[in-house]
């Protein structure tokens, strides 16, 4: 997650070859937007536990987005989850290369259990001591700990893209105090719109725990166009 990213830390762990290419075979096999992704703008709509604001929002790469919708002064907290929330999801479709990701860090195995999420794979001097859990060709499981909290992905179901690459449909987000007390806990479930091969949001419904209450939101991409 890029949001996270902390930068490299100094290490001087070598990596174990077998382990980055079971790593790399489940990052190339995850579905991303083509290197040549002209980018694209939809129509908005963000339905907040029951109060729907519309707007609209254009996607070119993971730096180059905008979010435009109008909401009350009062919700400057729901203003920086929508901008987060998109930033993410453009994050985590945008291209790169193995290399520009994990790959460029030393990649080692974990322990040998029987974990139903599949063989631990560890990412060393990242800067948030990120691992994996590979099963299946996929990554299944993330944790990592960028600082004052640390959070992990369990990735519960995902469907295949028309080239045979695994795309997440749903995932939910333990996040975690230092103490190892829960923070907060957010379930994700996406569907996506299929636009000239290039699959992009449809909607996507969040559901998160927040003092006591469950908060459920959902993004509604309609009317998608492809930039030129």
């Amino acid at each position: 997650m890029a949001l996270y990213d902390r930068g490299e830390e100094k290490t001087d762990v070598q990596d174990d070859p077998e382990a980055k290419a079971l790593l790399r075979e489940a990052f190339e096999g995850t579905s991303r937007w083509a290197e040549d992704f002209p980018g694209f703008t939809a129509d908005l709509v963000l339905n907040d536990n029951g109060t729907i604001y519309k707007g609209s929002v254009s996607i070119k790469s993971r730096s180059e987005l905008t979010v435009l919708m109008a909401l009350p002064e009062d919700k400057k907290d729901l203003k920086e989850w929508l901008d987060d929330t998109v930033g993410m999801m453009a994050s985590h479709r945008a291209w790169r290369t193995f290399e520009d990701a994990d790959g460029k860090s030393p990649v080692t195995f974990g322990g040998t259990d029987a974990h139903p999420f599949g063989r631990e794979v560890l990412i060393h001097g990242d800067g948030m001591s990120s691992r994996y859990r590979i099963k299946d060709g996929r990554i299944q499981q993330i944790y990592r700990n960028p600082g004052r909290m640390s959070f992990t992905i369990n990735i519960e179901e995902a469907m295949k893209t028309e080239d045979n690459k695994s795309l997440t449909t749903r995932y939910v987000v333990f996040y975690f105090l230092a103490d190892g007390k829960v923070m907060k806990v957010d379930s994700f479930t996406d569907e996506h719109a299929v636009l000239d091969g290039n699959y992009l949001p449809g909607t996507r419904r969040v559901i998160s725990t927040n003092k006591g209450k469950a908060i459920v939101r959902i993004l509604a991409f309609s009317n998608h166009r492809l930039l030129s």
